[in-house]
């Protein structure tokens, strides 16, 4: 039986909607991550067997299989493949999982899983038109802040605990980032500043100064009156791009290069579209089935803080230890570049199994219509 290992992952900091990385064209975005993945690892380019980017919003400047253009840019010669893949905020998760499979198949033996996305350049649903009425006929589709305000009602969630829980993962990204716990996964990004070039090292959108009084005084999002999301308690708009170099463990023996985990399960499932974002719940019990692990048995989890209200119901569903989930704040502190996301939370998730002298650690995302992905690795 093959296996596929992590051999490296990397990711640019996240900047913030209109932020340091707003001028940065989404396909330069992507190229320093795809040019750190070879040249830390004294890999020969030309090796890459494919190259699969997650994107979202797959139009405008990030439309023209940005995939192929990122290889391009990034200099790898012109006989590396790429593809770009859409699932949406599980996109470069799947990305992940694609690369994957095909190791696993014997099709590759090595792949760099990446995601990238300027939501700046690139407005979240600007790639999107009416629905069609064969589906809303069946489906009362609504915005995914809806489904939030779903969740929470149907989970008896308050506002004070959601915004307890995001001002939680403000507090652990700053902590995390004043410990320098992300310099060994965070690439530098040389962006236009004011007094000239500068690199761009550290996460843009981590609130320092918040507080509970702040995030209360936040009016609701979608729901104006009784509503419990807010902006506060909600993921924010972000730029930024990750990714992940695989192999087959054989191949990295073949190199000389050591794989620092090994993926030992992936499940995608589908859930109930209006709700939405509950998928994470059975895409967790699925994941464990495969493997025969208990949730207790993972040292380390991160889960996408879409919303406080997802994390929020996924806890009361599975009883996790939350002293193991998101160490080191998400996606309500750090940003939620939709199709980085996947890349960036196993970049971080990778990390922090290292840092803690952690063996398994989970990945799992909640993705719009009413799906999820997970994914168990090992570190070796």
């Amino acid at each position: 039986m093959r296996e596929v290992v992590i051999v490296d992952a990397v990711r640019t900091a996240i900047g913030k909607k209109k932020g340091a990385l707003s001028s940065v064209h989404p396909v330069d975005l992507l190229v320093p991550v795809l040019r750190a993945l070879v040249d830390r690892n004294g890999l020969d380019a030309g090796l890459v067997e494919d190259v699969i980017v997650g994107c979202v919003t797959m139009t405008g400047e990030q439309g023209g299989n940005i995939a192929r253009q990122a290889v391009l840019a990034a200099g790898f010669p012109v006989g590396v493949p790429a593809f770009s893949l859409n699932r949406m905020c599980g996109s470069s998760q799947q990305a992940i999982h694609n690369a994957a499979q095909a190791i696993l198949a014997g099709d590759i033996d090595i792949a760099i899983a990446a995601g990238v996305e300027s939501m700046t350049r690139v407005p979240m649903g600007s790639d999107m038109g009416r629905f069609s009425r064969q589906l809303t006929s069946r489906y009362n589709i609504v915005p995914q802040g809806i489904s939030a305000e779903m969740i929470a009602k149907k989970w008896g969630l308050s506002r004070e605990e959601l915004d307890a829980f995001s001002l939680q993962s403000h507090e652990k990204a700053a902590a995390a980032t004043d410990r320098g716990m992300f310099e060994r996964e965070i690439i530098p990004l040389d962006v236009p500043g004011e007094e000239g070039t500068v690199s761009f090292t550290r996460d843009e959108g981590i609130r320092r100064d918040t507080s509970l009084e702040k995030l209360a005084a936040l009016t609701p999002s979608f729901q104006p009156k009784g509503g419990v999301i807010t902006a506060g308690n909600s993921s924010q708009v972000s730029d930024g791009a990750a990714g992940v170099l695989l192999m087959s463990a054989e191949k990295a023996r073949q190199l000389g290069l050591r794989p620092r985990a090994r993926i030992v399960a992936r499940a995608v499932v589908g859930e109930d579209p209006i709700l939405m974002l509950t998928g994470v719940i059975p895409a967790t019990r699925r994941v464990l089935e495969k493997t025969g692990l208990r949730l207790e048995q993972i040292d380390v989890i991160e889960i996408n803080e879409a919303f406080a209200s997802v994390v929020k119901a996924w806890e009361r569903e599975l009883e996790p230890d939350m002293a193991k989930v998101n160490p080191r704040g998400g996606a309500i502190a750090l940003g939620h570049p939709l199709g980085a996301s996947g890349a960036r939370l196993m970049t971080t998730l990778l990390h922090e199994l290292e840092d803690m002298d952690g063996k398994y650690g989970l990945q799992v995302m909640c993705i719009g219509f009413g799906m999820a992905t997970a994914t168990i690795i090992e570190r070796l």
